[in-house]
């Protein structure tokens, strides 16, 4: 079974509705209409396949680490006061955030083990994502979390252009682990993560974050911030 999932990759089941709507659009557009559109219609409907792909990931486990949320490309890492309805102070906090591009697995996953404390829903307006201010005036779904050691750490959903719906599994009260699936935006977006004050982060902007995967921060570590240049 693991050896079809390396090369057939599941398709999350929120996908599935959309898959099949541009499959039946395609073939009337192709049968009734004129047979280049149901052609030019297959091609978004594999698109729709491949955007909806959820792959298993291999989550690093040692305590300590925060892994990336999301898959996408780290665009900005400043220092942020987390969304108000969480709760959590008005002291700046360093966020990282991961823009997801219409090609990039758009599965959400939780950055470390711990407890969801907040969960929060903001109605708010769809910039484009990539912008700063994208993290206080779009749409977004955030969450609380305590880790372990008892620090908290937030991350945070938010809506972009394209994206119109934010999906999520997890509610205030519930165990989580770090890697487990917890949400799902359709379709492009950006994910933002705060670490706990003190904790500095170990990638650098403009590089290729996997969600799940990607090694964001290390809560006992004692290296200093990460720069890097494009070569």
């Amino acid at each position: 079974m693991s050896a079809i999932n390396t090369v057939v990759v599941p398709i999350h089941r929120a996908g599935w509705p959309f898959i099949a709507a541009f499959a039946v659009v395609s073939l009337i557009l192709g049968l009734a209409v004129w047979t280049p559109l149901g052609w030019a219609g297959l091609v978004l409907t594999l698109w729709c396949v491949y955007f909806f792909r959820d792959p298993d990931r291999v989550t690093p486990t040692r305590p300590g680490l925060l892994v990336s949320p999301a898959d996408g490309r780290v665009t900005m890492i400043v220092q942020a006061v987390p969304p108000p309805e969480l709760g959590m102070g008005d002291k700046a906090l360093t966020r990282i955030s991961v823009f997801l591009n219409v090609f990039n697995v758009h599965v959400n996953r939780v950055p470390a083990d711990g407890t969801i404390v907040a969960a929060e829903y903001h109605k708010g307006k769809f910039l484009n994502a990539a912008l700063d201010k994208a993290s206080e005036e779009n749409e977004r779904m955030a969450f609380r979390q305590r880790l372990p050691d008892g620090r908290e750490i937030a991350y945070v959903q938010i809506a972009g252009l394209v994206a119109r719906r934010i999906l999520w599994w997890v509610k205030a009260g519930q165990p989580v682990k770090a890697g487990e699936r917890f949400g799902l935006i359709r379709f492009g977006s950006r994910t933002d993560i705060y670490l706990p004050d003190g904790v500095a982060p170990l990638v650098c902007v403009g590089q290729t974050a996997i969600g799940g995967e990607t090694i964001l921060a290390d809560l006992n570590g004692t290296e200093a911030q990460r720069y890097g240049d494009v070569r």
